[in-house]
Formats: structure tokens, sequence, C-alpha cells
């Protein structure tokens, strides 16, 4: 047995959507790091299907937006959601969308959303990252125990081909495993639920002819409305593949795969049936974000419902969050508190979209639908008539066209200086604002560069007026080590958007102050936002179980 020693900065456990993203952003931000999993990378059920606006503004900061969009979903396939009895059945309702080809740039974003199922998102990230030894991912490599110590972590990992065994000391853990997170309940930090666990099964099969036969009333999701099957029916790849998802029986035993596909799809087209998997949908947010240096990202600090597509994405916001702020401890620029300040901001957000999928999840599970709605008779008409009625009043066209869920979140922690009354926070107000704590305003800078492209591994200042007197600014973030570059901005209508005449971003695009004149005390605002503030007690909750309590930990749950 090999005992290897190696050193890192930070080891990231899970190679799923997030831990990959999670690897990229440190990479970028010129942090060392290894991300272990214990899988061989391939990922046979393409779970995540779309990558939300905001994730693909994060995929533009580091370079692989364009490879998400070449990934395979083809460009003139239709987007539209369609409300059916069954594919090719009676259509109560549809939601029409753009294809890609036929899109235009909204205002508020340079990358709009993309689909791109994991097995095609996955293959994008590990090929940028590069696979051990000349890369940073450390496939069929399982965590086996892990210590930490005041000088960081030790983890034992095995190597699951060849059953050697090595130390990795990083001085930070990442925890990206999962929702049933074995790193998170080794710390002993609890998940509570805050929605009834749901029983759910994924069905991907193959239906080669079905795009053809449906013509141009194919859609890109139908959500079936009959006594049998009321969940959605997705393409998956916008080819062959589909995904149906399931209500297993009342006994809890899974349902036939092809009888419910039958149910689904009225007409007479060939299927193969890939997959038949059951899962559970849990509503859960984890109760800290931190223990010491170990951090929970992604399904391991959260899980939502898949209804509006929050879920994978919220896990994409955390990673800016966390990677700026541990580049800037690592490189030794940051404030002894600026790491904290990772779950008073993070965690509110998980709260607000698992709040904002149950509610879709449960506006489609309450319909009641009578059998007669599948007839051909004029009550089943009217049925359906009134249905449609009731969606277009109600606008389930939101659902899925929801830019104020995935930009309209704010901040609220230390290291923002919040100035005067805040915009709403009701996601269907959102309009693009520079309040302290929101994501700062996109504006095209100049064909092909937008506002967004400046941000990324420093603070910005822009000013909109004058850059006169900013030296004293400068000259504070030089002793302190601080990156900041200052850019001076003559647009007018960028100026209405950034609402002041000086608005300091921060590395991961979220505004840390505005002001029409440069701040009295510079080096007070500067302390501020990299996290060198006063640390009270509400603040001081993630730092509450001592280093010298956390002992060596051994995985119970273990995959080989």
């Amino acid at each position: 047995m090999n005992n290897n020693k190696i050193q890192t900065d930070v080891l990231i456990v899970g190679g799923g959507p997030v831990g990959l993203a999670m690897a990229v952003e440190l990479r970028y931000q010129g942090i060392d790091c290894i991300l272990i999993d214990q899988t061989d990378g391939v990922v046979s059920d393409p779970k995540v299907s779309t990558v939300g606006p905001r994730s693909m503004e994060f995929c533009r900061r580091w370079g692989i937006a364009q490879q998400i969009r070449n990934a395979g979903w083809p460009s003139d396939h239709t987007l539209d959601i369609a409300w059916v009895t069954s594919v090719g059945g009676h259509e109560i309702y549809r939601a029409h969308f753009p294809s890609y080809a036929e899109g235009v740039l909204p205002e508020y974003t340079p990358e709009p959303e993309q689909v791109c199922p994991q097995n095609w998102f996955a293959p994008v990230f590990l090929n940028f990252l590069g696979v051990y030894p000349h890369g940073a991912v450390r496939l069929m490599s399982r965590l086996d125990s892990f210590e930490q110590k005041d000088s960081g972590i030790i983890a034992h990992v095995t190597n699951l081909e060849t059953q050697s065994t090595e130390v990795i000391h990083a001085r930070y853990m990442v925890a990206c495993d999962g929702a049933r997170s074995t790193v998170r309940k080794a710390c002993g930090v609890d998940a509570p639920t805050f929605h009834p666990t749901q029983a759910f099964q994924s069905v991907v099969f193959k239906a080669p002819e079905l795009a053809t036969v449906m013509g141009k009333n194919h859609a890109m999701v139908y959500y079936l409305v009959n006594p049998i099957v009321q969940e959605p029916l997705r393409a998956v790849d916008g080819d062959s593949l589909y995904r149906l998802i399931l209500k297993p029986r009342e006994d809890g035993s899974v349902r036939d795969a092809s009888l419910a596909i039958r149910a689904a799809i009225s007409i007479d087209t060939p299927f193969e049936i890939v997959s038949n998997v059951p899962w559970r949908l849990t509503h859960r947010v984890a109760e800290r974000y931190r223990v010491g240096n170990i951090f929970f990202v992604g399904d391991s600090a959260h899980t939502l419902s898949p209804s509006g597509g929050f879920g994978m994405n919220t896990g994409m916001g955390d990673v800016p969050d966390l990677g700026w702020k541990l580049a800037a401890t690592i490189k030794g620029w940051a404030g002894s508190n600026l790491l904290d300040t990772y779950e008073i901001e993070r965690r509110p957000i998980a709260v607000r979209n698992l709040e904002a999928a149950n509610a879709n999840l449960q506006r489609t599970q309450k319909r009641a639908i009578p059998p007669v709605i599948m007839s051909d008779s004029k009550e089943g008409e009217q049925i359906r008539k009134e249905m449609a009625v009731g969606m277009e009043r109600s606008n389930v066209k939101r659902e899925f066209d929801a830019p104020g869920v995935h930009f309209g979140f704010r901040y609220e922690s230390p290291a923002i200086i919040s100035d005067g009354t805040p915009p709403s926070d009701d996601p269907f107000e959102w309009q693009q604002n520079s309040y302290p704590g929101n994501r700062a305003p996109h504006a095209w800078l100049e064909p092909g560069k937008s506002t967004l492209d400046l941000f990324g591994r420093s603070f910005v200042l822009m000013c909109f007026h004058s850059t006169q007197g900013v030296e004293t600014l400068t000259k504070i973030c030089q002793e302190k080590g601080v990156p900041l570059m200052i850019e001076h901005i003559n647009k007018p209508e960028i100026a209405k958007l950034y609402e002041r005449a000086y608005v300091l971003v921060r590395p991961d695009g979220h505004v840390a102050w505005r002001g029409d004149t440069l701040p009295v005390d510079s080096e007070a605002l500067i302390d501020r936002v990299r996290g060198a503030f006063h640390e009270n007690s509400s603040q001081s909750s993630s730092k509450s179980q001592t280093l010298s309590s956390i002992k060596s930990r051994t995985l119970e749950s273990r995959v080989s």
C-alpha cells in the first residue's frame, strides 16, 4: 500500500457540475486545487438539462460559454413548452419560445440560458481542467477519511483502480459531494427539510422518430395532463433522447416504464428504454455552510425541486462567491472574516430559490385531472379550454422565463455597504440595478464586450464622471495587496444604468459599494469589502465549532 503525500491549496470532493465549476473558478483565480471523484467521469444519466443565464455568464467568465453552446443541442430545435393530454393527443396550452437560432439577446445578459445535459456539460469542464496526472481531476478516487487541524485538512484517498492510498494535505476542503454529502454528515451538520420529500422515477428512452412525426407541433417539454401520467416529458438532446418523470405507484413500487411511455405518447412510434431510475425529491438547506476550513457547496448545501431549473444553477452561484474569497484568503489580502460571508450571503439565496421552485412544483401538482379531459366530447373540449384560460391568466410561462430568480437576488453581509431603500425583491418585478449586493448590470461597452467582462480577478471601480481623486483608494489597495482596476466609462446610457458616479464591483461581479462621491475614509471602505470588519456573535456562528473538536472522520457511506 502506497502512502503518497500530496499538497494543494484546496481539495474539492465530488466531480458533478458544481464540483467541476469550483475547480475551474479556483484555477481561474490562480489557486492550486485537486478534485477527486470516485466515478470514471462518464455521465450515464444526463440529469441536468438547462444551464441558466447567470451560470452561462460564469462560463463566459471562464472562457467556455461557446463550448457549452456548441455541445450538441440543435440551434433550430423548438424550445416550446406544451401542456397535452398526451404527446400526439389533445394540446391544452402552449408557451412559445423562439429557438436559439431565432432568438435575440435579452437586454440584461450577454449569455442567455442553454440546453446542455450533464453528459455534454461534464466533458467540456473535464477537457478544460485536464485529468491527472496532467490536470486537476483525479477520477476513480475515493475519500476514505479526513482530519481537520489548525494547518488545514489531511485527507486519505484510495485510488479504486490500483487500490493504493494517498494522503492529500490541503489548506481548505470544498464538499461538492451531493445531496447525501458524506463530508457534511461527518462534520455533524444537518440539512433540515423545508417541505415533504417526494418519490419519483426518471425514465430515459430513445424515440428516434418522435420529432419527425410531431413536426411543427413538437415541443421541448410536454407537461402531461391525464389521469395516468401527470409529469413532464422532456427532450434531452434535441435528437432522439427523452426523459419522462413519473410518480411511483401508491405502494412505492416502480412503475412499468413501457406502459407509462405508451400512456404519455398516444401516437405509434418506436422507442427503446435506456434507464428507469427512482429518485427522491428533497427540499433541504444545510444549517451551516462552513465548519472550520471545510465548505459545503451545491447539493451538499441545498437541494430543491427541479421545477423552474433553479437547482444546479443555485449551486453554480455558490462557486464564484466562495471562489474569490478563498483566492483572496490564500493570496493573503482578505480580512479574517471574509470567508464567513460565504454562508451569510449564499444561504438565504438557497432558501429563496427553494421556495420559488417549490411554488412551481405545487402549481403543477394541484391541478385536478378529470378522466373526461382525454375524450373528444364537448365536455372534454370545454374542460381543456377552461384549463387553458386558467393557465394564461396565471401566467404559467413565467416558470420558464424567470430572469428575476436567476439575477434578482441580493447579497446582504457586513462586506457589502448598503445605501437607501433596496429595490423590490419580487423576482417578477426585477430590473437591472446597481444596488449594493446585486449583480452589477450588463451593458455593451463595444460590440462583443460586456461590462461583465471587466469583472473576475479584482475589484473594479466603475467611474462614470471622473477618475480624479481615486489615487487615495488605489494607494490603500496597493498597501493592502487588494487587486483594484479603475475603469472610466464615458457612456451616458451605462451611467444611467449604474445609477451612481462611482460603483465598486467585487471579483464575483456583485456590487460592494456605490456613491456619487468617493468615500471620505477609503481605508474603512476597503477593509469592509475585503472582510476586515469587526465580527459579532451572529456572524461568527460558522466558527462556533472549534477545530480541536473536529476529529478524524471516517466516511461511512462509500461506493467502490
